[in-house]
């Protein structure tokens, strides 16, 4: 026998004094009592206070079986609930509840069928029962009140204050209205279940909802830090009151920390949150710890307590009180590659909300893996991003320094791509004294273009170098090449040779398809070489291309750049050659790095490749 009773105080009012009473649940009666689905149904049905459905039945009760007390009891696993009731004294008839011990409908939902006692102190189930004395009832009725499983979750019952022999019609009357109580206790618990279904329903969608906003927030970045700040804006606004996010770059590194409050007003004291648990380790390193050690997200029903312990720093621990603390979850950040943690999203809601449910558990540790997927990708991004800088740096030319040429360059991806790209520039020596420059845009800013330019940089050089030909000439034997060795380019390019010449200086040029090179003159005037379109590079082979001639005075600056510094998708490439026109002639006196700086800020958007190349004839 297994005693799951308790002694239970109890103050009689009216009646009499104090009773103590111990009564004994048997194991099979308790298996019984506390099963969950039974407990469920119940649950369904709430914790009854007045009840007007039930209570008429009650009164029907007292008046079709001519009993003092008529009672509609639902019976959990450690108390009974009036769910209906007349004649009951006080405190139960207000309280509408009794402790288990003082229940005889227990004995019905047991046995799963009606009870008719006509004596309780007679059955030795019921005999030590101290509703005897506190209620004095003596006769009991009670007939299995049932959920639409069959399953007994109560009794309605009639109570005589004296021994009483029911009569078979008395008993009849009071099964058919127990049916009707049934009928009414499934039609509650359809109903409950439907708006179970709903909430959970609703609850579904929203937690779907909230994942499919995180995932597209988290992809549209590459900066982790910016990811994870994300995180902390869709999370405190939808799930939790505040949030921590901790998260390293790699296992031992130092941790990155950001802190998001719900509420806006809160945004100064979150970043000094965050600042200081950044510098106080070793309360983050206890959180990521338990994170972790579990492998999996924790949930605390109330975690105040428990959080603020470990809150070592004493400012901290009084920011993190002033945000509200009361239950908390901490979600684990997995790197889905190297399967390590490398932090953890600390979830807290204030001690007015409810805590945390098992289902936005669930949710917590799924946000920790999409965020442990924008950490990896963010950290993929930026070894791609090396090794194409990397690789950028080996294929564009480092400029060389030649008497009475004063050379200066830049470089720049489009934001929206890979470190590198189709555009290029190169300027060398030829053996004759003259310079060879050159700038050409292999389409496309990615690896593969960046690879492309490679080879067509290499074939411009290997090509000119040492040859006294023109640049048209050069270009033209550059198609054939690029035709016959089936090379996959498709470029443009400006292939310029510079040479001193009795006025100065003469630059014979070539253009396969790129905007015009211009020349800033010593006064200050701009000069836009436009010379009649030709086809791109690497196009099948065509009529020879045509090198055209302009002697320019020492002092001048010739601008060679590619059309992600010019092209507006909403003007005409005119307009933007025409504002770097403008831009060179306002900028004139600057020197070369500082005057490359003042023409990249003209580019109207950073979505195509950049390379600039300026020629400053000094001798």
């Amino acid at each position: 026998m297994n005693v799951t009773g308790a002694p239970v105080a109890w103050q009689a009012t009216g009646w009499g004094a104090m009773v103590l009473q111990w009564d004994v649940i048997g194991d099979t009666e308790q298996s019984v009592l506390a099963d969950p689905v039974r407990l469920r149904s119940v649950r369904r049905l709430g914790t009854p206070g007045p009840d007007e459905a039930f209570d008429r039945l009650a009164m029907l009760v007292r008046k079709l079986v001519d009993a003092p007390l008529g009672v509609v009891s639902l019976v959990d696993a450690e108390r009974q609930f009036l769910a209906g009731q007349v004649g009951m004294p006080e405190p139960f008839a207000t309280e509408r509840s009794m402790p288990l011990t003082h229940s005889f409908s227990r004995h019905v939902v047991v046995a799963g069928e009606m009870l008719v006692i006509p004596d309780v102190r007679a059955d030795p189930r019921m005999r030590g029962n101290p509703s005897i004395e506190g209620l004095n009832a003596i006769a009991y009725a009670g007939a299995p009140i049932t959920d639409p499983d069959g399953l007994v979750v109560g009794a309605l019952c009639a109570v005589d204050h004296e021994p009483r022999n029911w009569t078979n019609s008395e008993i009849a009357l009071l099964s058919e209205l127990a049916a009707v109580c049934s009928s009414e206790v499934c039609l509650r618990i359809a109903r409950a279940a439907a708006e179970d279904a709903r909430r959970a329903a609703e609850s579904a969608q929203h937690q779907l909802a909230l994942l499919t906003d995180l995932t597209e927030s988290l992809a549209a970045t590459m900066d982790v830090a910016e990811a994870m700040r994300r995180l902390g804006r869709i999370v405190t606004g939808r799930l939790a009151d505040w949030c921590v996010v901790t998260y390293a770059d790699e296992p031992g590194a130092s941790p990155h920390v950001s802190a998001t409050h719900r509420d806006p007003a809160r945004a100064a004291d979150m970043q000094r949150l965050a600042d200081l648990a950044a510098r106080s380790r070793t309360d983050l390193q206890a959180i990521v710890l338990a994170a972790r050690r579990h492998g999996r997200s924790v949930r605390r029903e109330s975690g105040s307590a428990r959080l603020r312990g470990r809150l070592s720093d004493v400012e901290l621990a009084a920011l993190a009180m002033s945000a509200g603390l009361g239950s908390s979850m901490v979600a684990p950040i997995v790197s889905p590659v190297r399967r390590v943690v490398l932090g953890a999203v600390l979830l807290v809601n204030g001690p007015d909300r409810p805590p945390f449910t098992a289902a936005e558990e669930r949710v917590a540790a799924e946000i920790g893996r999409r965020a442990g997927l924008a950490v990896e990708n963010s950290r993929l991004y930026r070894e791609q991003r090396h090794v194409a800088e990397v690789l950028q740096r080996s294929l564009l030319t480092e400029l060389p320094t030649l008497p009475g040429v004063e050379l200066h360059a830049r470089y720049l991806p489009a934001q929206d791509g890979a470190a590198v790209g189709g555009d290029w520039y190169d300027a060398f020596a030829q053996p004759d004294g003259s310079v060879m420059v050159a700038v050409g845009d292999v389409a496309g800013h990615d690896i593969e273009a960046a690879a492309t330019m490679g080879q067509l940089r290499n074939l411009v050089r290997g090509d000119a170098f040492g040859r006294a030909d023109e640049p048209g000439a050069l270009l033209t034997q550059l198609d054939e090449a690029l035709h016959g060795l089936r090379v996959p380019a498709a470029a443009t390019a400006v292939l310029a040779r510079v040479r001193q010449s009795w006025s100065g200086y003469a630059i014979s040029f070539a253009n396969a398809g790129h905007p015009p090179p211009l020349l800033l003159l010593p006064d200050g005037r701009v000069q836009v070489w436009w010379i009649p379109p030709e086809p791109l590079l690497g196009l099948p082979p065509h009529q020879a291309r045509t090198t055209t001639v302009r002697y320019v005075p020492p002092g001048s600056t010739l601008v060679l750049y590619t059309d992600g510094l010019v092209e507006d998708r909403q003007q005409l490439l005119d307009d933007g050659v025409a504002r770097l026109a403008e831009r060179l002639r306002e900028s004139s006196a600057y020197p070369g790095d500082e005057l490359c700086a003042r023409l990249l800020d003209v580019a109207p958007r950073r979505n195509d490749d950049i390379a600039l190349l300026l020629v400053r004839l000094t001798g």
